[in-house]
């Protein structure tokens, strides 16, 4: 069973850049598409952005122009790009496929 970790948040100030990290185990990585997610304190979870297999990307309003999604495969990695980052973007993000269970996330918090 493929199993996604993410790693990379952390604690930055309004308008600085973060890059998160959801690494996957499994050869066969490559065939789905991944979603970024998050959750902030008391809100219900939230779509981000989805890369597909073949590299197409959609990214929700609140983050289009900021946030870019990108994979490699042959790293078994996709990567969030979070940039101009605001207060409103503090949330745990996640990292999903269709198959993998949901895992431990990695919190973002945007202060100054």
């Amino acid at each position: 069973q493929v199993q996604l970790v993410e790693s990379g948040g952390g604690l930055v100030q309004p308008g600085r850049s973060l890059r998160l990290s959801c690494a996957a185990s499994g050869s066969i990585f490559s065939i789905y598409p991944i979603t970024w997610y998050r959750q902030a304190p008391g809100k219900p979870r939230e779509w981000v952005a989805t890369i597909t297999s073949g590299g197409n990307t959609r990214h929700a309003d609140s983050v289009k122009g900021r946030f870019t999604i990108s994979r490699d495969n042959a790293k078994n990695t996709v990567y969030l790009q979070m940039n101009s980052l605001k207060p409103e973007d503090t949330a745990v993000y996640y990292c999903k496929n269709p198959t993998a269970p949901w895992g431990q996330g990695t919190q973002v918090t945007v202060s100054s």
